[in-house]
């Protein structure tokens, strides 16, 4: 059972997290947030769900997390101060505040891989998911979804990357709420520099992804495409350089060739 005193206690945040919802079952935090606008108008809203029926990464695939095990949680923004972000660069903030998270707790070495996963020895400890709603031309409201493996040690089914979870690399049982509230402290800290210093967001996701340099195949689709991962440019997408020229890649699964 999640300790919401526990968890209280270590969150230091001035207005993420502030309005705290924790569900036991529920089909997707994302959905919930995005599409229930009366029921939390409160910029900042978290949402924890020990299960989601219809968790869903990139492209709606379906996210499994074992109930109970891991955290699963959505991060709500509508007030106009923070809405006026690149949804590339939130799930970059997002990512990082995983791995400096892991990092900072555990002392596991986390790499970034585009363009929303958190790994580890090439293993897949988290998954962001950032979408949004508008209203006419305007964005409404953005919700950013994460899971993150802590506790689950049995995964099953077939993976692009084998997933692992804080557990399996480091042997002992994680305390999530501590996990939560070191995750949604710096989360706020990474929303307000995207804020004021994007770029510095962008060289910091740099420098955790180590495919920049390597030969790549990025599959969206029945398409692939071979290259060298080259950089990202200043909206996030990826650069790839293949037959003497960059090329700018919006979708894809990324693998080393």
């Amino acid at each position: 059972m999640f300790n919401l005193e526990s968890f209280d206690i270590k969150l230091e945040t001035e207005f993420i997290g502030r309005i705290f919802f924790y569900i036991e079952e529920i089909e997707s935090t994302n959905n919930e947030l995005l599409t229930k606008k009366k029921d939390f108008p409160v910029s900042g809203t978290v949402m924890l769900a020990e299960k989601q029926i219809a968790g869903k990464g990139r492209k709606d695939r379906a996210w499994q997390s074992a109930k109970g095990q891991n955290l699963t949680f959505s991060i709500m923004l509508c007030d106009a101060d923070h809405l006026d972000f690149n949804l590339n660069h939130m799930n970059f903030a997002a990512s990082l505040a995983v791995a400096n998270s892991i990092e900072n707790l555990y002392q596991l070495p986390a790499e970034l891989k585009w363009p929303n996963d958190v790994m580890i020895s090439g293993k897949k400890v988290a998954g962001i998911l950032t979408e949004s709603s508008m209203k006419g031309m305007n964005t409404e409201r953005v919700v950013t979804g994460i899971g993150i493996n802590v506790n689950q040690n049995i995964f099953q089914g077939e993976f692009n990357y084998p997933p692992t979870s804080i557990r399996i690399e480091t042997n002992l049982i994680a305390e999530r709420e501590s996990l939560l509230a070191e995750y949604l402290n710096l989360f706020e800290e990474y929303l307000l520099i995207l804020k004021e210093k994007p770029d510095e967001i962008l060289n910091d996701w740099r420098s955790r992804c180590k495919m920049i340099g390597d030969k790549i195949t990025i599959t969206d689709g029945d398409k692939m495409y071979s290259g060298i991962f080259f950089d990202i440019d200043e909206n996030g997408y990826l650069l790839l350089k293949r037959n003497g020229r960059l090329e700018k890649i919006h979708f894809g699964d990324v693998s080393l060739s």
